[in-house]
């Protein structure tokens, strides 16, 4: 069977996810996203029957693919960069976390608006300021929550940001906390901005310190990649 380690994997996952929840002291509940990418339809079928019920990927036809092969209810969220000229295939995700400019986010509400179905989205913020991460910069956020606040199609859910490879605990802490202030611009702007996606396998615990209610985890759970 594969991925049969993955029961005590996220046993464990789970147990550090409470004890950083706990040391953080936001009160928050915290859903694991287990990233399925690159795998076939065995690795989101192994996730549920492990007890997961939220499954991440990358691209959004990798994502349609394992879509038709898993009859399991899985909640399927899109985690990667989406290219404008794939929202219409948006239908079966539940979450987007990855609106990264005005321009999408308008493609995605005109969507939202034509299957009478508003989409529930994160605004990605590049808090860290990478030059090799998408995403909002946290001054565009107050002006964008505003005009975001009078377009009809999407819902925005919160924020999700990505935190340097290489960060120590400090950086982790600042790109953390800058991304809940983000998600605080948009509470002010009244959007129901209540889910912070940040946190992967290297620094997931940090991120729940710091108030994270979705992360995003891959090799802790599945182990590494091959290639």
């Amino acid at each position: 069977m594969p991925f049969q380690d993955l029961p005590a994997r996220l046993a464990e996952v789970r147990e550090r996810i409470e004890a950083a929840r706990t040391r953080g002291g936001h009160g928050q509940s915290v859903t694991v996203v287990a990233v399925t990418k690159t795998y076939g339809a065995e690795a989101p079928l192994a996730a549920w029957s492990a007890g997961v019920q939220d499954v991440g990927e990358n691209k959004v036809q990798e994502a349609v693919t394992k879509m038709q092969e898993v009859t399991a209810p899985l909640r399927w969220h899109l985690i990667g960069h989406l290219q404008r000229n794939k929202v219409k295939q948006l239908d079966g995700f539940h979450l987007v976390h990855s609106i990264d400019s005005a321009r999408l986010a308008d493609a995605v509400a005109a969507f939202g608006v034509g299957r009478r179905k508003d989409v529930d989205v994160l605004l990605q913020v590049n808090v860290s300021g990478e030059g090799t991460k998408g995403g909002y910069e946290p001054a565009e956020m107050e002006r964008e929550a505003e005009r975001l606040s009078a377009v009809q199609g999407l819902r925005v859910r919160g924020v999700m940001t990505m935190a340097p490879f290489d960060a120590n605990e400090a950086e982790l802490r600042r790109v953390f906390a800058g991304a809940r202030e983000a998600a605080d611009v948009l509470k002010r702007a009244g959007h129901a901005a209540v889910e912070l996606s940040m946190g992967m396998s290297g620094d997931y615990e940090v991120a729940v310190e710091e108030g994270a209610t979705l992360v995003r985890l891959g090799t802790v759970l599945f182990g590494a990649r091959a290639g």
